[in-house]
């Protein structure tokens, strides 16, 4: 099995290039958005490649040029219904990246800007590629890129100084009545420490 070539970039069609390697000439399928960053014909380039086989065709070679692209190429095909065709163009609107980031959020709108990809697939595509890696960075795997907890809101000092006079035995009235008080005389940006000893003050009188 291919798993990448380099050698000379010899032609680029719509859909296809040639790399010659030592003398013999590879045709791999590559996407658009690969075709457009390839080099000027005649320099050296290097693709990572992915076999495919099938009865119709035979053994066809698909191109990328970047090992990323490659393993969310191979995810894209683990899907029921995605064919090579149809996973080279989801990564000509997304990335690999992209994509771990549509299948995080459920995003089948954006996989469904993909030609030849309508409701129904893009669906079963975020679905599946659930737990799959779809790029080489750590932080594009899907499970690292689920939504984030939000963080407990921060407690006020009002809230900090009734909840500590009210673990002292005092009524959650009189705690919130003198601590607004202290706050009014010491100012919102007082430390709860001093709120507290003030409306313990108030409370003693």
């Amino acid at each position: 099995m291919i798993g990448r070539l380099r050698g000379v970039l010899a032609e680029a069609g719509e859909d296809e290039v040639l790399i010659e390697v030592g003398g013999v000439g590879y045709v791999l399928r590559c996407g658009s958005k690969t075709l457009s960053r390839l080099p000027p014909i005649g320099d050296e380039v290097l693709l990572h490649v992915e076999s495919q086989w099938s009865q119709e065709q035979g053994p066809r070679l698909y191109g990328f040029l970047g090992r990323d692209e490659r393993r969310a190429f191979v995810a894209l095909l683990s899907v029921q219904g995605v064919g090579p065709k149809a996973a080279l163009s989801v990564l000509d609107v997304l990335g690999p990246g992209e994509l771990a980031q549509a299948v995080a959020r459920e995003d089948k709108a954006s996989v469904g800007r993909a030609n030849g990809v309508g409701p129904k697939l893009a669906l079963r595509i975020v679905t599946e590629l659930k737990d799959k890696q779809l790029a080489d960075v750590g932080a594009f795997h899907v499970s690292a890129l689920a939504p984030i907890q939000a963080a407990a809101p921060q407690v006020s000092t009002s809230g900090e100084a009734v909840s500590a006079l009210m673990g002292l035995g005092i009524a959650e009235a009189i705690a919130r009545r003198t601590v607004d008080q202290a706050l009014i005389r010491l100012g919102e940006d007082a430390e709860v420490s001093a709120v507290i000893r003030a409306a313990l003050q108030d409370i003693g009188r």
